[in-house]
């Protein structure tokens, strides 16, 4: 088929990574690889090397058990995500990142949310299951890896067969990622910053740049581009969310281009025009130049500039 051409990235009938024997089979594995990752935490790029396993705690605020603020099947999320049953989400409490913007402060950036261990987690993956959602979609997990990891397990040696979504900021350790090879299915990550200084100045994290490419290669080469199923909802591969931002068209141009040319001309990105201020913006000089949402010409400049670096799936109405 030429390029372009949709139907290439259409499969017959999705299929399950982690139903794959050889990744059964790894599991245990996997569990006490996840566990190490926790007693010296190297879970996250802040490389906080506190002993999680005793209850330590530092930047993301999570100890032992991972914190879940709420779970339900999700209506709100990309079209070939939440289907006509809802995405399976599991909000995770707690972050490794501090945007100035962020919309889910008092989730992200407090103590909020129930512990449950990875019993307690395998059990809402099972429910939610049982509900009819069409994938178990994990929300901001970058901290909570080696949870899930022990969840993911005992759901999947409980009888799970749904797709998994990694929804994440990409802000994330590739040592993590490697961890979810062959149990993620979907990797959804947000890039959103080029630029070290600004991503230092509102997201508090001047290596967010290069850490969110290395983490995306690292998606890209366990998933590929993002496939369908014949009934229209993903099942395979990256689909990236880039939030148009106020005055920040460069950082756009520049992401673009690189995943155009170092990832995929054929990387599905949602172009997302709902930035509105929020948390710190509106409240702190410093951050006046984002103290407003995108203007309409911002946003078709945005779409001008994927079609610039030569994306084409890229079309938010279709995700």
């Amino acid at each position: 088929m030429p390029r372009g051409d949709p139907e290439q990235f259409v499969m017959p009938k999705g299929r399950t990574a982690y139903l794959d024997p050889d990744v059964r089979a790894s599991l245990p594995e996997r569990v006490d690889r996840a566990r190490k990752e926790l007693e010296d935490c190297r879970a996250c790029p802040r490389n906080c090397g506190i002993n999680r396993l005793e209850g330590e705690t530092k930047f993301c605020n999570v100890g032992r058990h991972a914190l879940v603020s709420s779970a339900f099947p999700h209506l709100g999320e990309e079209d070939c995500l939440r289907g006509w049953r809802g995405s399976g989400t599991i909000f995770f409490a707690g972050c490794n990142l501090r945007c100035v913007f962020c919309q889910n402060a008092d989730i992200s950036q407090k103590v909020s949310g129930q512990p449950l261990d990875a019993t307690a987690i395998a059990a809402v993956m099972l429910e939610l299951e049982a509900r009819g959602c069409h994938n178990i979609n994990f929300v901001t997990p970058e901290h909570v890896v080696p949870q899930v990891v022990e969840a993911l397990a005992l759901a999947i040696d409980a009888g799970l067969t749904l797709p998994v979504v990694y929804n994440t900021s990409a802000y994330d350790a590739v040592e993590s990622l490697k961890l979810m090879d062959g149990l993620v299915d979907i990797y959804m990550p947000d890039f959103k910053f080029w630029d070290s200084e600004s991503a230092k100045r509102l997201c508090k994290a001047k290596d967010y740049p290069h850490r969110a490419r290395d983490a995306i290669g690292e998606m890209h080469r366990q998933v590929g581009d993002l496939h369908f199923t014949t009934d229209g909802l993903a099942c395979r591969g990256v689909l990236i969310r880039h939030l148009v931002m106020p005055g920040q068209l460069d950082q756009s141009i520049a992401i673009f281009r690189w995943l155009s040319e170092e990832i995929s001309p054929d990387t599905f990105v949602n172009i997302m025009p709902q930035y509105r201020p929020a948390h710190e913006v509106g409240f702190d000089e410093r951050y006046s130049d984002i103290n407003r949402p995108p203007t309409p010409v911002e946003i078709a400049a945005a779409h001008e500039a994927a079609r610039a670096a030569g994306l084409w799936r890229f079309d938010e109405r279709r995700v």
